[in-house]
């Protein structure tokens, strides 16, 4: 799932390419992606795009007080194009959700892989009517070292990967890398949000802080196309289950759930202990 560095990145990609265009045409061919219908999708037709910004996890087009809002789910992209293609796409055919045409006849089209359609398409005169930007909490780089240290201690006994995850107390980080950032900080993934004292919560703001910048910056310039290559190359842990420990050498070990699972490095993170799952771990340190 694209996560901030990722949004983030295509936000700046689409700001150099279609600020001062003006929108020729949207098409929506999946139905069940657009989730708004006051005003219409052609109600963009014409418009003059004013400036293309990031919330946590969403996209947000602005053209002419009009928003065109994405959020990418789990296997959506954007796919641009020089020179888009003026066709229509036929409903619920292939992956293309949306074709979006500009005036200098580039362009770009929304896709979504899978058979779990969840990629979301809003057309909205005010972003807090999305109901998940209305809920967001604070982005990661605004948020204070003192205002990250109250979330945790309000977080009670929650684990430290289910609060990093949760867009509602923190926008925009997701799995991969609330993964990354607890491997940087050292800390188990399980450790309870309200146990980290003074010194650790810092460890942990600065890892997220770090962590997340530093893949925005490995992200700019890149064209949409080459960044989910350059997440995976970039990640630590994530996704390299079996391998060795970027840090330390050990092997990169798994907890999977029902639908998703992390990867950590036990030497770095649970003082050298395997983490079984989520029910059965006494690990929290």
């Amino acid at each position: 799932m694209p996560e901030l560095p990722e949004v983030e990145s295509l936000a700046g990609f689409l700001r150099e390419r279609a600020v001062g265009r003006a929108i020729v045409r949207a098409d929506i061919t999946a139905i069940s992606a657009l989730k708004t219908y006051d005003p219409p999708i052609s109600a963009l037709t014409g418009l003059l795009i004013d400036d293309v910004s990031r919330h946590g996890k969403f996209l947000d087009i602005e053209a002419s007080g009009v928003h065109l809002v994405i959020h990418l789910a789990r296997a959506g992209w954007l796919r641009w194009r020089e020179q888009q293609s003026t066709g229509l796409v036929r409903p619920g055919k292939g992956p293309i959700a949306l074709r979006l045409i500009l005036d200098d006849e580039s362009g770009f089209d929304l896709t979504e892989a899978g058979t779990q359609k969840k990629l979301a398409v809003y057309v909205v005169r005010d972003i807090t009517e999305v109901p998940g930007i209305a809920k967001l909490g604070p982005d990661p780089f605004t948020l204070s070292a003192e205002g990250f240290a109250e979330i945790m201690r309000d977080a009670g006994r929650v684990q430290l990967k289910g609060v990093l995850r949760n867009q509602s107390v923190i926008a925009g980080i997701g799995n991969a890398y609330s993964d990354e950032i607890l491997h940087v900080a050292k800390m188990s993934p399980f450790k309870p949000a309200s146990n980290l004292t003074d010194d650790e919560l810092q460890v942990l703001y600065t890892a997220m802080r770090e962590t997340l910048w530093d893949a925005v910056e490995r992200s700019k310039g890149l064209a949409a196309q080459d960044l989910k290559s350059e997440k995976r190359s970039g990640m630590r842990v994530h996704g390299r289950k079996g391998e060795k420990c970027p840090v330390c050498g050990d092997i990169v070990r798994e907890v999977s759930f029902a639908d998703s699972s992390l990867q950590y490095c036990a030497t770095c993170q649970t003082g050298g202990k395997p983490l079984a799952d989520r029910r059965l771990s006494k690990l929290l340190k």
